[in-house]
């Protein structure tokens, strides 16, 4: 049969998408992009907060006209939505065939050929390095799963519902999948999780993060390489952490480390604990250890209880705080959280302009932290033509994690033809709010890259 797959939300939700792809092509199915091709359609969704929830419902029925206009015969849920309304799917969404959740992988060929699992789903699903598995990201880089749920007890957060308890991947395991994906031609890692500072912690390994990244940064490559880790816990970003980070040249030096708030009432109801103070003095002291670290965390504003003193305080943290990127959300009152029994519950339009404030307060501080990069040559991971023209490509620098930050422009690549997946040197010429622009000033490797077929 053949395949269709449209994955969405975030990358762990995409390795899932990955995995299933790799089973599925081994059990000898093939793969299409079009889904008026398709003869199965798999939409894996996501349901992390209400306009999540919404592009899945919307999805799912979008795809479901293929069953009429093309050749689909069948339509597969998979993934978080799955896990919180499952018997919903079923009942109300009658253009749905089967449904999948995040610890049932493995049973998706059973699922789209109609067919019976032979065996029981497992409680609590973890792929390994020898899980077939096809990607999907561009030759250049990939996402690594190193471990999968949560124990943390935050009160506005589902996912522990869905995705289980904290448990990670064998140390090995993530080792030999690494060593595989450089000899392919990746460039790029970026190891993931929805806390990798906890990596290890299962095992009784202290400073397991640390530990594994220094040997992915010693893996022999032929070509320069980049290691990341997105996702850090506040309370877990250990000194050796650093430490490791900043000895350790394939190790960019980036540090992504969502802090929700910075008023300590709001983070006590978040069950988060800590307040702006000692994150001022970890910011420093990450600072200190890793020079030109880059820094991105990520706000909710319009928690229940947060009052108008609460958020201001919130800006005057951001401001001394200095982030190279923030994120900010709105929250989002989900009804199976804990935050959701919470009084105090704040107005959508507060909300929005809450929002609003705090990233034209960050749309400046990105504008003065690129600024600085003006005159200086970096290196940079060519990623290609930009969607709107071929004639101008794209560049990441190592503090701009993929399909998160911004991105450079290349306006003068020079006379040698330029190839996605090179780690050049660039002198950026031009700051923008998000972005930058640079010309590239050095040659090109001469060495032909090997990298592998994906889909």
């Amino acid at each position: 049969m053949k395949i269709g797959f449209v994955s969405l939300g975030c990358p762990k939700n995409l390795v899932d998408t990955e995995v299933m792809m790799g089973q599925l092509t081994q059990d000898g199915h093939e793969l299409t992009p079009h889904p008026s091709d398709a003869d199965v359609i798999v939409v894996n969704t996501c349901s992390f907060i209400d306009p999540a929830k919404q592009e899945s419902v919307d999805t799912i029925l979008e795809m479901a006209e293929y069953k009429k206009t093309g050749r689909a015969q069948k339509l597969i849920v998979a993934g978080c939505l799955v896990e919180r309304y499952r018997d919903d799917i079923r009942k109300n969404m009658p253009e749905v065939d089967g449904v999948i959740g995040t610890n049932e992988l493995e049973r998706i060929t059973a699922l789209c050929e109609g067919v019976e699992p032979l065996a029981n789903p497992l409680d609590a699903y973890l792929y390994h390095d020898l899980t077939p598995r096809v990607l999907t990201t561009p030759k250049h880089y990939a996402y690594v799963k190193i471990a999968e749920g949560c124990d943390h007890p935050c009160t506005f957060c589902v996912i522990p519902q869905y995705r289980g308890k904290f448990r990670s991947r064998r140390f090995e395991s993530v080792i030999s999948e690494a060593t595989r994906l450089f000899a392919q031609g990746v460039r790029e890692i970026n190891l993931i999780g929805q806390d990798t500072t906890c990596y290890g912690e299962d095992f009784g390994l202290k400073d397991g993060l640390a530990m594994l990244l220094e040997r992915l940064a010693n893996i022999e490559t032929a070509q320069p390489k980049w290691v990341r880790f997105l996702y850090a816990y506040p309370n877990k970003v250990t000194q050796k952490l650093l430490d490791t980070i900043a000895a350790n040249e394939a190790l960019v030096k980036y540090i992504d480390m969502p802090l929700q708030h910075a008023s300590a009432p709001v983070l006590k109801r978040m069950k988060r604990g800590a307040h702006g103070d000692i994150f001022l003095k970890l910011l420093e002291r990450i600072r200190r250890t890793i020079p030109g670290v880059a820094i991105r965390t990520s706000m909710i504003v319009g928690f229940p209880g947060e009052t108008d003193k609460d958020f201001e305080e919130l800006c005057q943290f951001v401001e001394v705080a200095r982030f190279d990127r923030l994120g900010v959300f709105s929250y989002s009152d989900e009804d199976s959280s804990k935050s959701f029994e919470l009084d105090g519950k704040v107005d959508a339009r507060t909300i929005y302009n809450r929002k609003r404030h705090l990233m034209s307060l960050q749309r400046k501080i990105s504008r003065a932290q690129n600024r600085k990069l003006v005159g200086h040559e970096l290196q940079v991971l060519v990623e290609g033509p930009t969607e709107d023209s071929e004639l101008v490509w794209e560049a990441r620098l190592s503090t701009q994690a993929p399909g998160i930050d911004g991105v450079c422009y290349i306006s003068h690549p020079g006379e040698q033809p330029l190839r996605a997946g090179d780690i050049r040197t660039m002198r950026i010429v031009k700051a923008h709010d998000y972005e930058l622009t640079g010309d590239l000033v050095d040659e090109p490797a001469l060495a032909s890259h090997t990298l592998f077929q994906i889909v």
